[in-house]
């Protein structure tokens, strides 16, 4: 199956949304930690971008919303290392505040085709690899963010695919279980990307005013999933939660 066979100790991740932000930071923390990483995204030039910052990472192209693809960058991954020892469950997109009876079915569809359907999808092909091979288990760790506990004003369709994670989540801690196959996940609060960069500027608030949030630097969340990922077998964080010491969330504000 894998005419390059690796070091016994050589671990192999695929990380999701890979190209940029949370992704990226991740990709990078665990090469570091002497992991070999996949990083898969939409974008060539973006995983290219990451791929040429450090040995060990490698790109390739997939839309986690399309199943050839995510079956695709699963066999890839096998074909070339033998294995995946942890998947990093972090792709998902937005979409502008809207109030909720002018939510459009699309905008519905393509947050939840992304965030909560990839998540899945991903995670089903995880788990058929690490279920299978030998050593048998792995780890998938799923990016839940805040919003899959607490929702932002006019956020509908993100707040619930992130719900959903969470269900995602527990049910893939339970059903893994036989096979080592374990699973936590990382809400992260307000860390500084692309997609947040409007944060420190203004967020609105539960009382419609609308206020800056403290930040963290996107590279904290990839030390807390390199954390997740070096766990020994047998040891699972179930739930972890990064966020700025400041941000409005425990409590009233």
């Amino acid at each position: 199956m894998n005419s390059n066979p690796l070091p016994l100790d050589q671990k192999i991740a695929v990380v999701t949304g890979g190209g940029s932000g949370i992704g990226r930071a991740a990709a990078l923390a665990l090469v570091d930690d002497g992991w070999t990483v996949v990083v898969a995204g939409r974008r060539i030039a973006a995983l290219d971008e990451v791929a040429a910052l450090a040995s060990g990472i490698v790109p390739i192209v997939a839309d986690v919303s399309d199943e050839t693809d995510v079956r695709d960058l699963f066999d890839q991954t096998v074909a070339r290392f033998g294995r995946v020892d942890l998947l990093f469950n972090n792709a998902g997109v937005g979409a502008p505040a809207t109030q909720f009876d002018e939510l459009t079915l699309e905008t519905w569809t393509t947050v939840m085709a992304t965030t909560l359907t990839g998540s899945f999808l991903c995670a089903r092909e995880a788990f058929r690899v690490m279920r299978s091979q030998d050593p048998q288990g792995g780890r998938i760790i799923n990016n839940g963010s805040i919003s899959a506990h607490s929702p932002r004003p006019l956020s509908a369709p993100y707040t619930v695919a992130k719900h959903a994670v969470l269900g995602l989540t527990k049910q893939l801690q339970l059903d893994g279980r036989p096979f080592g196959i374990a699973c936590g996940q990382i809400d992260i609060g307000n860390a500084v990307t692309p997609m947040a960069a409007r944060t420190a500027a203004g967020t609105m608030q539960a009382d419609g005013s609308i206020r800056p949030e403290a930040t963290i630097d996107v590279e904290e969340t990839g030390r807390a999933v390199r954390y997740m990922a070096g766990l020994p077998r047998g040891v699972n964080v179930p739930s972890l939660t990064i966020m700025p010491t400041g941000m409005p969330f425990v409590g009233r504000g």
